[in-house]
């Protein structure tokens, strides 16, 4: 072995000991925060006006996003040349996405923990996912593999912990901590996908994200259109950048 691959395993091994480190201090972060139960306020959305008799109209009607974004998904799943794990996280992302429309009308049509739970459930899927296929991309495709099960299924349980016990840390950590990992990936690791599909979606459900926190500063001066009304449009935008990078195989990758 040269001296140059040495350097280049010894850094490697480092910036994977990085990635650790950070999923470590996760979850010690999230066990010393004490329990967070929902707060009821998160239910009270800014634009509560009704059109055709759908209550809170436009949080209920801009999950049309989801939905076009998740059939979307399955057609190029299908048609994509993925195979094993890579093609079942596909899969996973598309139903979810559908999921995550239907629930998430379901909740926004009458909000409150009982159909809270409802949107949640498939939304929580995703994120896992696609850090499991950025793991396979970027570190390897061996692990990214055996994590994709794991991750969607504590993920996934995170929400039905939040459900019985009111404490929203498990589910806190299944959704921010990959928001975390994976732009420390894409600085760390090269890429074999092509990267700026997942760059961009990333960015723009970011985006999103600050829209949901200004629902009412967005919705007062016109009274037109809401923070949480354009971060459903920007997530379900995102999506479908997500989902071209995720239907990419990486070349080389064994079939």
């Amino acid at each position: 072995m040269t001296l140059l691959a040495t350097v280049r395993g010894w850094r490697r091994r480092r910036r994977i000991d990085l990635l650790i480190g950070v999923t470590v201090a996760g979850f010690v972060a999230a066990a010393a925060w004490p329990p967070h139960p929902q707060d009821p306020a998160y239910h009270e959305f800014a634009d509560r006006r009704v059109l055709a008799h759908v209550p809170y109209a436009l949080n209920v009607l801009s999950n049309v996003g989801f939905l076009l974004a998740g059939a979307w998904a399955f057609v190029r799943t299908a048609r994509s040349p993925l195979v094993g794990w890579e093609r079942g996280a596909a899969w996973i992302f598309a139903a979810g996405l559908v999921l995550t429309g239907l629930g998430s009308a379901w909740y926004h049509w009458a909000p409150s923990n009982a159909t809270l739970v409802w949107d949640r459930l498939p939304l929580s899927a995703l994120f896992p996912t696609v850090l499991a296929v950025a793991i396979g991309d970027r570190v390897s495709r061996a692990a990214g593999g055996a994590l994709l099960p794991p991750l969607v299924v504590g993920a996934v349980a995170s929400v039905l912990y939040w459900q019985r016990y009111d404490d929203l840390r498990p589910y806190a950590l299944a959704q921010f901590l990959p928001m975390l990992l994976i732009p420390l990936m894409l600085v760390l690791f090269p890429a074999r996908r092509p990267t700026a599909p997942l760059i961009w979606g990333v960015v723009i459900y970011a985006v999103g994200k600050v829209a949901e926190l200004s629902d009412g500063r967005i919705f007062a001066p016109g009274g037109v259109v809401s923070g949480h009304t354009i971060k459903h449009l920007l997530a379900a935008t995102a999506a479908v950048l997500i989902v071209r990078w995720l239907v990419s195989p990486p070349p080389g990758a064994a079939r």
